[in-house]
């Protein structure tokens, strides 16, 4: 086993060395950028994302914008009337001076030593922030995650043992109208009904605690966050149980009709042995596969909308504002922690397999 983390620890170099490589070769070709957004700026003519991709080509990132060459006003969108020395401060301050392939090379080098630089337009490194957006998304991929799990998981085994029920068709039924139902659409509804929108002011709208949480005492610190995070919670788990919920269901079918439950109940074990005892372990192998995808999925991007709704600004609203405003560091930061962590659940998901049977080997597999 130590020999294949080995590996798989070894192969997340070049898997993030291809992530970041692609997306800067996209960002080269990208229209707009961060001057051009200053320059908008300064002419009164700022536009938001969507008129930045409509118009224009070559933004500060495309091939030609490091200074070299060519009428510097004439690379910018808006920027003839301006002094051209300006236009090269500006190019000098973001480091568009240099190549792109020395931009890349000291990203890199950068970024093993988890230096990633300056948000451009806050006053604030880009580790700083995102730390400071985590607890939000933290809070969120978590605690969904987990009463998801918690939910589906019993409920799908016992689907499983009384499949064709009515118990089975009836929660079928729900978990299939609560996947179809948008999340962001549930949490209207629940704004409406609980938050003071027509009926009920019963949660709070906004914000992750109360102003005044770090004056309470800490059951009532508890107590406060929980109450806070019960609509955003509600409104993302609402879509989760279904996928999780039937996958269980028909996992345990599978181990329940196989040859080795029937041997088990002939030698006279109860269904709750077969069940727990053997059947179990695997048939959630399964499970365990999808948990990375699930947490990685409500831990970034998923809580984007629901971060919006509510008011809470963690790392999916970060990441989006990112993109919006051409924020390089923060978008290129947030995509190498977001993939190399989403490469070592990965990696926590296989040896977990492992522990629920030990009967697999990933020694004798190839990487």
């Amino acid at each position: 086993m130590g020999a294949y983390v080995i590996r798989r620890l070894l192969l997340m170099v070049p898997t993030l060395l291809g992530i970041l490589l692609v997306t800067f070769i996209i960002i080269q070709f990208a229209p707009g950028g961060p001057i051009e957004r200053i320059i908008s700026q300064l002419q009164g003519t700022d536009v938001a994302a969507t008129a930045r991709i409509g118009g224009g080509t070559g933004g500060d990132f495309a091939p030609g914008a490091s200074g070299e060459g060519g009428d510097v006003q004439s690379r910018y969108r808006g920027a003839q009337g301006l002094d051209p020395e300006f236009i090269l401060e500006l190019e000098r301050q973001f480091g568009f001076d240099r190549p792109a392939h020395e931009r890349f090379g000291l990203m890199l080098w950068n970024y093993l030593r988890f230096d990633f630089g300056e948000s451009y337009y806050r006053d604030i490194s880009v580790i700083d922030l995102i730390i400071e957006k985590m607890p939000v998304s933290i809070s969120l991929g978590l605690w969904m995650t987990l009463i998801a799990y918690m939910i589906s998981i019993p409920l799908g085994i016992r689907k499983a043992v009384r499949d064709g029920s009515k118990f089975d068709t009836w929660t079928s039924g729900v978990v299939i109208i609560g996947y179809a139902i948008p999340g962001f659409l549930f949490a209207i509804l629940l704004i409406v009904l609980f938050a003071g929108g027509s009926f009920w002011q019963i949660f709070p709208l906004r914000g992750l605690v109360s102003d005044n949480w770090h004056m309470l005492p800490w059951y009532q610190k508890i107590l406060d966050y929980f109450w806070h995070l019960t609509l955003p919670i509600i409104s993302m788990a609402i879509g989760a149980f279904a996928t999780t919920t039937l996958l269980t269901k028909n996992s345990f079918l599978d181990e329940i009709r196989k040859q080795y439950v029937m041997t088990a109940r002939m030698k006279g074990l109860n269904e709750r042995q077969v069940l727990y005892g053997h059947v179990f372990r695997n048939a959630m192998l399964i499970i365990v596969a999808g948990f990375p995808g699930a947490f990685i999925g409500a831990f970034f991007t998923g809580a984007l909308l629901i971060e919006t709704i509510f008011s809470l600004d963690g790392l999916g609203l970060l990441s989006f504002e990112s993109i919006v405003n051409r924020d390089y560091p923060v978008v290129f930061a947030t995509l190498y922690i977001f993939s190399l962590m989403g490469l070592i659940v990965n990696l926590i998901s296989d040896l977990t397999y492992t522990w629920i049977d030990p009967r697999i080997d990933f020694e004798t597999r190839e990487v």
